[in-house]
């Protein structure tokens, strides 16, 4: 068997379709490779789920009617009780990578990045306890996770970066290339058309660890709280099944929920936290502005209530803006009544095709405000970035949301300030504990000496 065609396999569990292997390839392959049914009594292979609920095909006993299928992940493709599962057992160091560093990244990290890049690299110690990150938006996670991917892969380890977002991974891709330039990276979502291929170092979303078996060293995810991850037992399974048996597990999250503090607490997970920025300025907490009824002024289109006066101050700000709104509807409604005075603007939501392109023109300048619902709430820098929250009153709008959103505001040092401005038809629990915790970290911050104001 070829290394090549064999690193395909190499600690994965996937289907002949999805090695998209030609026939000859496949023939040349099958009989050496490690072989299951997808379904075996009554519980998927891939993505672990035993509730009857989500198969089709199976009897109250779990017994397959005549061709059974499971519901639960067949966005990743169909898998049947007559589909097969293939896989290798991870290879270790096949690349001939141990003995050196692969960081190339020159720049330098800030006092408190250094103190967490030291607990991440002492927490590789404890392989037992996965080990969070909690760091405010704008503290620099990224950049302090270098040194601990660089010395995994120098030991002949192989290091997952995952997170639910799709834009997380697309965001993340071309700064960790960039921090190890001389190593093969590849990035895994749901919309890829690149074949997959064995790299030190992979970026993927959360749902292609399906695919993976004990594959990983280090697993890192960034963005843990985020949806579909939090809340979701099938992805949180996933990711522990590509963790390696003696492999570390690695969260990061600027807000974390009470299942993870819960865990810091009682001793199951350690912890590292970064209440400031690296650039050293507050967090810019936000102004609650009272826009009354706004929904009825979209529809109707109104152009001299509350809401248009309001916004067309905000945009008439220097630099790059950001309209969050909860509903995709009322979003294009409201880029249909401002578009009309202020046409460099663009509407994007999560199922907009053009998404990619209408934040790359926002970064770039061509347009100078994005009406967008919360699928820009993370993941996602712009340099001289205002916001405004309209309805931040939302139930939709959660305070994790919420400070995600804030924390588009003031992330390079060049711009540490900003507007940022949540409107209202009155001031949920959400808002007040979003801006109460926004003001706590920046204390905290303030009592440790971080911050230069």
């Amino acid at each position: 068997m070829s290394q090549q065609l064999a690193s395909i396999f190499w600690g994965r569990l996937i289907s002949q379709h999805e090695s998209r292997l030609d026939p000859d390839q496949w023939q040349a392959i099958q009989a050496e490779l490690q072989s299951q049914p997808a379904i075996i009594q009554g519980t998927c292979q891939r993505c672990g789920n035993q509730d009857l609920i989500y198969f089709d095909g199976l009897d109250t006993q779990g017994q397959p009617l005549s061709v059974s299928y499971c519901r639960q992940c067949i966005q990743l493709g169909r898998m049947s009780s007559q589909s097969k599962l293939y896989g290798l057992p991870p290879a270790k160091d096949p690349l001939g990578l141990a003995g050196k560093s692969y960081l190339t990244w020159q720049g330098s990290l800030s006092a408190e990045q250094g103190r967490a890049k030291e607990e991440l690299l002492e927490s590789l110690k404890d392989r037992g306890r996965p080990h969070m990150v909690h760091a405010v938006t704008g503290a620099g996670k990224t950049e302090m996770i270098f040194p601990l991917i660089d010395q995994v892969v120098s030991q002949g380890g192989r290091v997952a970066i995952v997170s639910p977002r799709v834009d997380v991974c697309l965001e993340l891709y071309p700064r960790i290339q960039a921090a190890f330039s001389n190593l093969d990276l590849v990035v895994l979502h749901g919309a890829m058309t690149e074949p997959y291929r064995y790299t030190p170092i992979l970026i993927a979303t959360t749902h292609q660890m399906l695919r993976f078996k004990a594959a990983f060293d280090l697993m890192i995810v960034d963005e843990v709280d985020a949806f579909p991850y939090a809340g979701d037992p099938i992805l949180h399974q996933a990711v522990q099944g590509a963790l390696g048996l003696q492999g570390k597990l690695i969260y990061l999250t600027a807000t974390p929920d009470k299942y993870l503090k819960k865990q810091v607490q009682n001793g199951q997970m350690t912890a590292t936290i970064l209440p400031a920025r690296y650039h050293g300025y507050p967090l810019p907490e936000p102004d609650f502005h009272y826009i009354g009824p706004w929904e009825e002024e979209v529809k109707s289109g109104k152009k001299q209530g509350k809401l248009f006066q309001k916004l067309s101050s905000f945009l008439r700000h220097p630099g790059k803006k950001l309209i969050f709104m909860a509903n995709i509807a009322l979003a294009e409604q409201l880029y249909s009544l401002l578009t009309q005075m202020y046409p460099d603007l663009a509407c994007v939501h999560a199922q907009d095709p053009e998404r990619q392109d209408k934040v790359m023109a926002l970064r770039e300048g061509n347009v100078s405000a994005l009406i967008t619902t919360s699928i820009l709430e993370r993941g996602v820098t712009f340099e001289n970035c205002h916001v405004y929250i309209v309805g931040a009153d939302n139930r939709l709008f959660t305070s994790a949301a919420l400070i995600q959103m804030s924390g588009r505001v003031g992330r390079k040092s060049n711009f540490p300030r900003g507007t940022l401005i949540y409107g209202h038809n009155g001031v949920s629990m959400a808002m007040w504990s979003a801006r109460q915790q926004i003001k706590r970290m920046n204390r905290l911050a303030r009592e440790r000496g971080l911050l230069h104001e």
